[in-house]
């Protein structure tokens, strides 16, 4: 069995180092042994090496190695995570070069400020512990960083304890200019510890900073420490002095801070409505910031998220029986956060549009007047000790209260995935336990038409292999998914007109390593369908004439290899042919500057191709918001590396059936139900990976 998925994990390490394998066709349980060694290898210091000597020699200007370093950490105060690895990897290919123990172990500490910033928390206190170990000899810039930023992840992970050791030493050594962000983040996990009377000797010794950013730092942290010691009085008059004393471009953002803080103390005060108001109040505020990056949260140890401010507005309001607001509160929610990684970093208007994509929420009645008969939206919202969901018709609107927490959730997304992953036999049992959970206390009538609104991590969920005790859910429900109801209005709101000529990329060539000849069957297969049609195989398959060609196209089908970046999604990237001076990788980032307002449809067959980072604004950051910003209106993409075989049928399937005008939900739920009733493709694996996303009226003409 040709397993595409090979292909995608030779592809992360032939960008970096060479080839070990040379297979192409493994058995599936293989292929994901091998993907977890990859997200676990793939970034050793071993490849980032080989990786920074690449991009040093193609840099017009050579920098030296603590010019490489200064680059790394304003990058990552920008939010460009990859970036800095990649200018990080630089300075520590130098220092290896000439022998220079410092500037390996300065590489190392801007390595692992990057990783923390980006939440790979492994990486992060590893590249930390390697550079106090590695430096010849421990100086402030070094030592400083590397200690802190071992007890932010610590704190991070809960390791409290561990954690006030860590930012101890960091004190020990830290210069005097960088003490002051040590001595915050100290006394919030001195706080978040218990520990208030070291909390509050330590607030009193440091006094007020000079710096205007470490003042709404210190202000914000001393009024949790006045809260955490039972005066919720007193802790509201600093947080309400926070808020009247802010300044600066970012006076919202510590406005908002300061009315959360005003919530908190509320809530200890019992006063639940007005905590209500408060946190509502603080997340109109969240509406008026330009959403980025913000590294004084995590260098001063606060970790704040806006999204806690409107899960807490959500879970009170879903308390008071006010459930149209909890739902309005949860799609504002996705609206605002969703843009936190992308705003600062790309256009979201998409070419040729003025407005943003995805401005504005729509409204629960807007949403409930676009749906049809027999259609219906089923919505998640994954709370720290439960989940809540709603189902809207056109009928109205109904809340739920489902058991699992966010974490207990998501540990049984993971098991059913890894079942799914390894073809073992206990994933019927898993889904059905799901099934159970997620979909029985809903009431949903058969055969409806339903789009699932997913959360947290149920983006990763294939819904569509849950199961009760007769059937999967696909062979009962036709399904598609959206980032959020508002997001789906607008997609199923934009016309195309039908258009049906097709534009397909397939088994670009690359390296016979990364041969995927099924994709190309598949992609002649499809082609024989179209009349209006122009396919691009092999070494024809190239960036050049995806960017050439791609806009002109109804139906844009992608079979190819995709990585994604776990790091920074909008390096996420799509391997077509390489052609001299371009190595052929179409990242996501560039998608949005293509211009796809003429493309109905895009599918992206190829591995992991839906994934990217959940954001805590909950949109999946990668290819998925890139195609749609840039004009699509339906994807199709995997939760998983495919397997050929499968996906070529699977792929064959969906478009004879949308080639006979079928609706793009319908011809997905038939091509799925067509391969699992197949025998030796009757596990989920096989047909389950893909999911329609957007415009799931979608109808094409061939």
């Amino acid at each position: 069995m040709s397993v595409r998925a090979m292909g995608c994990l030779a592809l992360l390490m032939a960008s970096s180092i060479s080839m070990a394998q040379d297979a192409t066709r493994v058995e599936g349980s293989n292929v994901f042994q091998l993907a977890a060694a990859r997200l676990h290898d793939a970034e050793t210091i071993r490849t980032l090496s080989t990786e920074g000597q690449l991009l040093y020699q193609k840099d017009r200007i050579k920098l030296d190695g603590a010019m490489y370093c200064a680059q790394a950490i304003a990058l990552a105060e920008r939010g460009e995570f990859r970036l800095s690895i990649q200018a990080a990897s630089k300075a520590l290919i130098l220092g290896q070069q000439q022998d220079n123990g410092n500037l390996v172990a300065s590489a190392k500490r801007d390595l692992a400020i990057a990783y923390s910033y980006a939440g790979d928390l492994d990486r992060a206190e590893k590249y930390a512990r390697d550079a106090l170990a590695g430096a010849s000899r421990i100086t402030p810039v070094i030592a400083g960083p590397a200690y802190k930023t071992l007890g932010d992840v610590q704190a991070r992970r809960g390791r409290l304890a561990d954690a006030i050791s860590s930012y101890q030493e960091a004190r020990q050594v830290a210069s005097a200019r960088f003490r002051p962000l040590v001595d915050i983040s100290l006394a919030n996990a001195y706080v978040a510890d218990g520990r208030l009377t070291e909390a509050r000797a330590l607030y009193d010794q440091m006094g007020l900073p000079d710096n205007l950013a470490l003042q709404q730092a210190y202000q914000r942290g001393l009024g949790n420490l006045t809260l955490a010691e039972g005066k919720p009085q007193e802790a509201m008059k600093i947080f309400s002095q926070a808020a009247a004393q802010a300044t600066g471009s970012d006076a919202a953002y510590h406005r908002l801070w300061a009315q959360e803080g005003r919530a908190r103390s509320l809530l200890a005060l019992d006063e639940k409505a007005q905590a209500r108001e408060a946190y509502m109040q603080a997340a109109r505020e969240s509406e008026s910031i330009r959403a980025r990056f913000r590294s004084e949260e995590f260098k001063t140890g606060l970790f704040g998220d806006v999204q806690q401010i409107f899960d807490r507005a959500i879970s009170l309001s879903m308390e008071a029986g006010e459930v149209q607001a909890a739902w309005r509160l949860s799609e504002a929610s996705r609206s605002r956060a969703l843009l936190d990684m992308v705003r600062e970093r790309v256009s979201l208007a998409g070419p040729g549009n003025d407005a943003p994509f995805n401005a504005e929420p729509v409204g629960d009645d807007q949403v409930g007047a676009a749906l049809r008969a027999g259609e219906a939206i089923v919505q998640y919202h994954s709370l720290d000790d439960r989940l809540l969901a709603w189902v809207l018709r056109p009928s109205g609107l109904q809340g739920y209260v489902l058991d699992p927490g966010r974490q207990a959730l998501e540990q049984r997304v993971q098991a059913f995935r890894e079942s799914v992953f390894q073809r073992r036999p206990q994933a019927q049992q898993l889904g059905r336990e799901l099934h159970a959970l997620l979909i029985e206390p809903l009431g949903l009538s058969s055969n409806e038409r339903l789009l699932i609104v997913p959360h947290a991590s149920l983006h990763y969920l294939p819904f569509q292999a849950l199961r009760d005790a007769d059937s999967y859910f696909i062979e009962r429900h036709a399904l598609a998914t959206a980032p959020s109801a508002s997001v789906a209005i607008q997609l199923v709101r934009r016309n195309h007109g039908g258009a049906g000529n097709l534009v397909a990329f397939g088994n670009p060539g690359t390296d016979a390593r990364l041969a995927l000849p099924g994709a190309e069957r598949e992609v002649n297969q499809i082609g024989a369908l179209f009349s209006d049609k122009k396919i691009f195989l092999q070494n024809d398959a190239s960036k050049r004439q995806f960017l050439d060609n791609a806009g002109q196209a109804g139906i844009l089908h992608l079979a190819t290899h995709a990585e994604v970046d776990v790091i920074d999604p909008l390096q996420s990237r799509i391997l077509l042919a390489p052609e001299a001076g371009d190595t052929g990788f179409l990242n996501a980032r560039e998608v949005y500057d293509v211009d796809l307002k003429k493309v109905a449809m895009v599918t992206l067959s190829a591995c992991e191709s839906g994934l990217g980072r959940i954001a805590r604004g909950d949109e999946i950051l990668g290819f998925t918001r890139s195609f749609f910003t840039a004009g699509a209106s339906a994807l199709f993409v995997s939760l998983w590396p495919v397997a050929d075989d499968s996906t070529e049928l699977l792929m064959s399937t969906l478009y004879k059936e949308l080639a006979s005008g079928k609706q793009a939900i319908v011809a997905m739920q038939t091509a799925q139900v067509t391969v699992l009733r197949r025998e030796k493709f009757a596990h989920p694996f096989f047909w389950a990976p893909f999911n329609l996303v957007g415009n799931w009226r979608l109808q094409i003409r061939s």
